[in-house]
């Protein structure tokens, strides 16, 4: 693993460990890039009523919006587990509002990485032109 997928996967287990997970106990975090080289991070926010938990990297590409940006080159998303986790459904179609070329990067805690572009995991992405 080079220096700078490193320094993002540390940046995504640090916030991990600020994930609000108490139901499901499933601590998930990310690190999105944007076009600029910025890092935004994001954790996994959990509520009582399920429908309104956001995933971590829903929470890092709203804080990254919410800062003026609107281009993203890569994610990376670390669990607690030992596979690598793609991003759900509902994730998928969130990033590709604003990124639907990103790398995405998926590791896990015993080192296995997993990267796929969104257009992979996501074709026929519903967007903006749509």
């Amino acid at each position: 693993m080079d220096a700078e997928l490193q320094a993002l996967v540390d940046a995504a287990r640090a916030v991990r460990e600020r994930a609000h997970a108490p139901y499901s106990k499933f601590r998930v975090g990310a690190a999105l890039v944007t076009a600029s080289g910025e890092v935004f991070t994001g954790a996994n926010v959990e509520n009582a009523s399920l429908g309104l938990t956001l995933c971590a990297e829903r929470t890092a590409m709203s804080a990254a919006v919410s800062a003026g940006h609107r281009a993203f080159t890569r994610i990376v998303i670390v669990t607690q587990r030992d596979e690598a986790i793609q991003p759900c459904g509902a994730c998928r179609q969130f990033l590709a509002e604003f990124a639907s070329d990103l790398e995405i990067v998926a590791v896990g805690e015993s080192g296995v990485v997993d990267t796929r572009t969104l257009q992979q995991l996501l074709p026929g992405q519903f967007a903006l032109e749509d």
